[in-house]
């Protein structure tokens, strides 16, 4: 009786959302059930995003303002930080952080934290959707666990399933409405209202056996991504000492029309996902006495991809009779990917610090990041983004392109600095001033 009140409720797009974290996967699911009619209330312990989101404001590049206006005004979305308020939800999604410790094992405590509020407020008729990446067996240790002392027995009184996220911001491609979700659930019942729930917002819902095998489908995706392009940067390295041009190559390769998908070679990972989520298996593998050799290259070969930029800049500063100390640095692009306003895991902070252990004076400029925050690894919270102008660019020993965004003229950056480092082939095509464009 209870799963058929749930899944009415459901159907009939009566159901109260609750979702527990407000960033890059959060607020999209605000959005997409909230537009679907369902009312929807947001969580986070940010009291700041809550009072902008409460106002219509988007701390988010790619989610316009108007989208959340929209939702306020007809009264289907609220945002809070008073966790209490969870009891009023029928359907919970937590969309927490889960990131690294320094010794790059799972950092759970996001998680743990919302768990525990849940036992505070779990009842009848809920259905609760963990979306954060996490190793296999997390929903059944961590929040199943946690929830048997309520005396609520699991796919009768209450759902629990697991639902990895699959946001890539900045990609105009697809939405979360048009890329299918994965959902696994603890029993037959609860996978049943999961696929109801997420069919009501997203066009194909995929679902699989157990949360496990949901858990571990998230992984093996970042995971294929960051093995194929550690694979592609240990090739970059050697194609340099060899003096081929990779990208060549990559163009070339990609005319096969089967057995083939292209990588592409950077300075490093960055992002929510892939310079993490790989560590979260290899750390429950060894639960199991078993060594996820793959993953472990991968990650060492794309941990040292910054300091392989650095090494390839000092070179060329040594042929040009310039060290790293002293020389004035403008690092172009500092988020993660192209065209986001995410900073997150950055491999040019990375490359900021290395550089600046070494004496370097830096400045980085960025359209899409006017200042830089505190971050768990890196500080750079002095530093707000440097205006592009002709002198300033000439001033500059080097001009390190460590993201790609398309609204940069580099035609324009290569006539006016010095030197061009381009870590990301951002000047591919331009003919002018190459004798000034060095690839790292």
């Amino acid at each position: 009786m209870v799963k058929e009140e749930l899944l009415s409720r459901i159907k009939s797009h009566k159901a109260t959302i609750g979702i527990i974290g407000l960033g890059y996967v959060g607020l999209p699911l605000v959005l997409r059930f909230g537009e679907e009619h369902f009312h929807v209330l947001g969580f986070d312990v940010d009291a700041d995003k809550v009072s902008k989101l409460n106002s219509g404001q988007s701390y988010i590049r790619h989610i316009e303002g108007g989208r959340i206006q929209t939702l306020l005004t007809e009264r289907r979305f609220e945002a809070t930080s008073d966790f209490r308020r969870l009891a009023e939800a029928d359907c919970i999604i937590i969309c927490v952080p889960t990131p690294l410790t320094a010794k790059k094992d799972p950092d759970l405590q996001y998680i743990e934290k919302t768990t525990e509020a849940l036992t505070h407020t779990l009842r009848k008729g809920q259905i609760i959707s963990l979306e954060s990446t996490t190793y296999p067996g997390t929903t059944e240790e961590v929040l199943l666990e946690r929830f048997r002392p309520s005396g609520l027995v699991v796919g009768q009184d209450y759902f629990l399933v697991f639902s990895p996220e699959r946001e890539d911001p900045g990609n105009a491609r697809f939405s979360t409405r048009t890329i299918p979700k994965i959902v696994g659930g603890i029993t037959p019942e609860c996978l049943e209202v999961g696929q109801a729930l997420y069919s009501q917002v997203i066009d194909r819902v995929v679902t699989v056996s157990s949360t496990r095998a949901a858990e571990l489908v998230k992984l093996l995706e970042n995971i294929y991504r960051c093995v194929n392009i550690a694979l592609v940067n240990e090739l970059k390295l050697l194609a340099e000492r060899m003096d081929i041009d990779i990208w060549e190559v990559i163009d070339a390769a990609s005319t096969k029309p089967f057995g083939f998908t292209p990588f592409y070679p950077g300075p490093g990972l960055g992002g929510h996902c892939i310079p993490i989520d790989p560590f979260y298996l290899s750390w429950k593998a060894k639960e199991f006495d078993f060594a996820t050799r793959f993953i472990q290259l991968a990650g060492e070969v794309n941990a040292a991809m910054p300091h392989a930029v650095v090494d390839r800049i000092a070179e060329v500063l040594n042929d040009r009779g310039k060290p790293i100390r002293g020389s004035n640095f403008l690092i172009l692009g500092v988020a993660y990917k192209k065209d986001v306003d995410d900073v997150r895991e950055s491999p040019a902070l990375e490359i900021m610090e290395i550089l600046q252990e070494k004496g370097a004076l830096l400045t980085y400029s960025d359209p899409f990041i006017p200042r830089l925050h505190k971050m768990r690894k890196h500080d750079f919270s002095h530093m707000i983004s440097a205006p592009l102008t002709e002198s300033f660019l000439a001033a500059q020993d080097a001009v390190v392109i460590t993201t790609d965004h398309t609204a940069v003229n580099y035609q324009w950056i290569v006539d006016h600095a010095s030197l061009v480092v381009d870590t990301r082939y951002a000047t591919r095509g331009i003919t002018r001033g190459r004798e000034k464009i060095i690839r790292a």
